[in-house]
């Protein structure tokens, strides 16, 4: 484990989210794979349009994630359907949803 991800904590999303940058990772048979996804509007115009990575490594996919949220200054989110997620990046949390209270 990684002292700087074992404090981390990471909302789990059921779907790419327009207010923040998202690691989704999947499962296509043996393969696992992440893309990283960032709308440009979050950006304060660091961006010029819309950002979707190629599929990755899982591990090569949260880097570049984190790397990317901290150089943009925009948060992250985790869509993971699939229970793809690694306990050594951190911990994964669903916020409550609002509709609930």
């Amino acid at each position: 484990m990684t002292k700087e991800a074992s404090g981390n904590r990471f909302e789990q999303v059921d779907e790419p989210a327009d207010d923040a940058m998202t690691l989704s990772l999947k499962r296509e048979g043996e393969k696992m794979s992440g893309v990283v996804t960032c709308p440009a509007a979050i950006t304060g115009g660091r961006l010029p349009k819309d950002f979707a990575s190629d599929e990755m490594p899982l591990k090569d996919a949260f880097r570049s994630a984190i790397r990317l949220a901290n150089e943009m200054r925009v948060p992250l989110v985790v869509l993971d359907p699939d229970g793809l997620w690694q306990a050594e990046w951190g911990t994964l949390v669903r916020e409550p949803d609002e509709t609930d209270a």
